[in-house]
């Protein structure tokens, strides 16, 4: 393995003696064993992702990735591809959901512009790109194989970041006019799905608007050779990809590589994480995905996945919303595990 193939490196395992000593706890804590449910689960699984006997939900980093998509000039979207840029100043100035969130979560927020169309350097803003948007992936490959290189870097270059200030979770999101039509490109063809079984409204397509979409993922599928299934998932990234997804799916593996647990948004985050286990399957274990989204392929993309998300708020706004408002539940899950009282410190009679 080559220094530019960093993202093969295997992820190390959770541990199965914190996860057994939590679980442990768990069944001594003053309730019926079982009786918090997916707040016991979540605190044994961080126990064991952090090593740790009291897991930890304080420290929250959040690494958003923004990229502009060539494909929009087909008109997959309602919204011209200028909003991207005008949307990261947002992010910056604080006007926008995720940066209402970090606030109220306490919370960093890096914003990185992967391969927006910003023609200079935003304030506030960490340029790492390769170019100013992909290519219209309808009549050619939306990357190199050394743009796609760059952009996976990206995301590990941000995660060294992030990991300056010790965070107990990484929170991914994204913006980038035209990428739920990358994500679904990615998804059909990483599942071998028509791309009409995946492809939903994203920013507010009618149904004419969501078969004309679906008809142009599948005309460029079948393009650039990507049906059957089967194709490596580096060479669909450089076909229908998108830089701030390559980022997104680099951003996870270098996390897990670090031992820091991240928490997954909605469809083009869950998309970016289908492609990082399939280039690097070890990083799953640290995957933990905070919502069911609105859009319609997500909900195949999660079973692809094996993932059971957190919460199901019909949600459907990209930026790492959905994952900063399941920050609490994680906070509350570590708190419950850590405060509850055995029923031997609380002299209560356990079950029989």
């Amino acid at each position: 393995m080559t220094d530019a193939e960093w993202y093969r490196a295997p992820c190390p395992r959770p541990s199965e003696t914190r996860e057994r000593e939590a679980a442990d706890r768990q069944n001594a804590l003053t309730k019926p064993p079982g009786s918090l449910g997916v707040l016991e689960r979540l605190a044994i699984r961080l126990a064991g992702l952090q090593d740790t006997g009291r897991p930890r939900a304080d420290k929250i980093s959040i690494v958003l990735f923004a990229g502009d998509h060539g494909v929009t000039a087909q008109g997959v979207s309602p919204y011209p591809s200028e909003v991207t840029v005008q949307m990261l100043q947002n992010f910056t100035q604080g006007g926008a959901a995720i940066s209402v969130l970090a606030r109220e979560l306490n919370a960093s927020l890096e914003v990185v512009d992967a391969g927006s169309l910003a023609e200079a350097d935003l304030q506030g803003v960490v340029a790492d790109k390769p170019r100013s948007g992909t290519r219209d992936f309808s009549a050619e490959p939306a990357l190199t194989a050394d743009e796609l290189a760059h952009a996976l870097a990206a995301g590990q270059r941000a995660v060294g970041r992030a990991l300056k200030a010790s965070p107990d979770i990484l929170v991914l999101g994204e913006m980038g006019i035209g990428n739920t039509t990358a994500a679904a490109a990615i998804a059909a063809a990483l599942l071998d799905l028509a791309p009409l079984e995946i492809v939903g409204a994203g920013a507010g397509l009618d149904d004419d608007g969501i078969r004309r979409k679906a008809s142009i993922i599948a005309d460029a599928l079948e393009r650039h050779g990507l049906v059957p299934s089967g194709i490596p998932p580096l060479a669909v990234l450089e076909a229908v990809g998108g830089l701030e997804i390559a980022a997104l799916a680099g951003a996870m593996i270098a996390a897990a590589q670090a031992r820091i647990p991240v928490l997954v948004d909605g469809f083009i985050v869950t998309a970016a994480a289908l492609a990082a286990v399939r280039i690097n399957p070890s990083c799953r274990d640290w995957l933990i995905f905070s919502h069911r989204s609105f859009e319609r392929g997500h909900q195949i993309v999660l079973d692809a996945l094996d993932a059971e998300p957190l919460l199901d708020l019909r949600l459907r706004l990209g930026e790492g919303s959905g994952a900063a408002v399941a920050v609490p539940l994680l906070r509350l899950a570590c708190a419950l595990h850590a405060g509850m009282a055995t029923f031997d410190e609380a002299s209560v009679s356990g079950p029989c």
